[in-house]
């Protein structure tokens, strides 16, 4: 239900396979088309694995049929966002730091503290 009606899928990429694969991936999160360049270059979104065993194998499968869809035939290049991204959790601690700095330290009354709060929420970093 948290997908969207209509996803680019690699053409090289069977339906079934794709259907078959999606069970591996934690919360049936299958790979998703998310942006394209006119070069042909495509910023994929994919959940982890669940299997660590069937991780590789499917992982290559996938990234083969990227390969085969961009027009130079480039090497799809990954990179673990988890590692260098905040988790769901943190972007919404820092949200409501924000809300409370918000709604209770006036401005006026004490900007370079109020500045250095700001910062502590973590907001901005994140959503830059």
């Amino acid at each position: 239900s948290s997908l969207p009606e209509y996803f680019v899928v690699p053409s090289s990429l069977a339906d079934q396979d794709l259907k078959l694969y999606s069970y591996s991936f934690i919360g049936r999160r299958m790979p998703l088309w998310s942006w394209n360049h006119p070069n042909g270059s495509a910023l994929v979104r994919m959940a982890n694995i669940k299997d660590v065993l069937q991780q590789r194998r499917i992982d290559q499968r996938i990234c083969n049929a990227i390969t085969r869809s961009h027009p130079l035939r480039s090497d799809v290049y990954k990179s673990d966002l988890d590692k260098c991204l905040p988790n769901i959790q943190e972007i919404q601690a820092a949200h409501i730091k924000l809300k409370q700095l918000c709604v209770n330290e006036p401005f006026e009354e004490t900007e370079e503290k109020w500045l250095s709060s700001l910062e502590n929420t973590r907001w901005l970093e994140y959503i830059r």
